[in-house]
């Protein structure tokens, strides 16, 4: 069984010492390794002034994508800065890098994982290592392996080190013969790609070793995040993104979605806000590990004429890619998030006239727009 064999290293390194962390990387495109610089120098990781009673100790895996940047700010604001550590397997931007801790995170290395944790009184862990839909079908094997196999050694590790886990779901868990409108936290999930299958397994593994191995396990399905600060990452909803960009760029957006897809979207304030609500929600109140949570639905062409308003100009135009469009069909038209807003009294803040103004003041104000204002 994983958490005996855990223990069981776990005792050996403490009797041998604590090594280098390298090791074989299932997929050889990873690269493993430690390096002394991986951390801020002004981390302090080992005060001995830190109580776990103060603040939780916080380490982000994937946190150079789309959301993991955004929830370390929003965190270091809450618990302080050097309290949370970014970590990924690519090199982050200076700003990103000289802004709190970062620190080289394989997931598909376990030993290097546990020694981070370890090393570093980690209580919280927020997972969001994964390929994402479009990409995820692209490379299958790729996919399976970070998706799954580096999930199945976040849970071993969190178990083993009592953390409280997160690990985000999506829209993507469910499939063409779930209910799409509305679609409720409980019904058939068959989904059709690799990416929705992964999050369906890490959905039942997570609430599994809740309930056999009492993991303080907690997930949130995301519809489409949208934001201003990063670019499309190969998600089937990124068009919602894109839009932005190339309106202030060219006046012009070719969308690969049909103009009548309905998906439930949200501003990136709202899902980092809600991440971190049910992350503070005492576990009395939770009645479930995973949760829907909604702010708005629209689609492309609904999408477009609010953005018109702020560039009358637009030129949209539709070239539908049969891949993603086939992937939007299988997905929800709405969430039915009633039961967060129950449990843990989630609430959103943006709906589709706020996101598009909140993200043409973010983008910057071109002559176009100037011109509409």
């Amino acid at each position: 069984m994983p958490i005996v064999r855990n223990l069981g290293r776990a005792a050996s390194q403490l009797l041998q010492g604590s090594g280098c962390g390298c090791g074989v990387p299932l997929v050889p495109v990873r690269c493993i390794g430690v390096s002394p610089r991986q951390v801020a120098s002004d981390a302090a990781f080992h005060s001995v002034t830190f109580s776990e009673s103060d603040h939780p100790r916080v380490l982000i895996t994937g946190g150079l994508g789309q959301l993991g940047v955004g929830l370390a700010k929003l965190l270091r604001k809450r618990f302080g800065k050097n309290n949370v550590i970014l970590s990924d397997i690519r090199k982050p931007a200076d700003n990103v890098f000289y802004s709190g801790p970062f620190i080289f995170a394989d997931i598909l290395d376990y030993k290097n994982l546990r020694e981070i944790v370890v090393n570093n009184r980690i209580t919280w862990l927020f997972h969001y290592s994964a390929l994402l839909s479009a990409v995820g079908e692209a490379n299958v094997p790729l996919a399976r392996a970070v998706n799954i196999t580096g999930l199945h050694n976040i849970l071993d590790i969190a178990a083993e080190h009592n953390l409280r886990l997160f690990v985000p779901s999506t829209i993507g868990a469910f499939g063409p013969t779930s209910p799409r409108d509305p679609t409720p936290d409980l019904c058939i999930q068959r989904p059709r790609t690799i990416y929705g299958v992964s999050k369906v397994h890490a959905e039942l593994m997570g609430e599994y070793y809740h309930y056999r191995y009492g993991l303080d396990f907690r997930c949130l399905r995301y519809p489409g995040i949208i934001s201003a600060d990063s670019q499309p990452g190969g998600g089937t909803t990124d068009y919602a993104v894109q839009i932005f960009h190339d309106a202030i760029k060219t006046g012009k957006f070719k969308c690969y979605l049909r103009p009548d897809t309905r998906l439930p979207m949200m501003y990136i304030d709202d899902c980092l806000k809600a991440t971190l609500e049910v992350m503070e929600a005492p576990a009395e109140s939770l009645t479930m590990r995973t949760y829907n949570i909604s702010a708005m639905s629209f689609t492309p062409e609904e999408l477009a004429q609010e953005v018109q308003k702020y560039v009358p100009e637009l030129q949209m135009s539709y070239n539908v890619d049969q891949v993603r469009q086939a992937i939007a069909d299988s997905w929800p038209m709405n969430f039915d998030d009633s039961n967060a807003r129950r449990d843990w009294g989630w609430k959103h803040d943006y709906d589709l006239s706020e996101l598009v103004t909140t993200m043409f003041s973010y983008l910057g104000s071109d002559s176009r727009i100037a011109q509409a204002n």
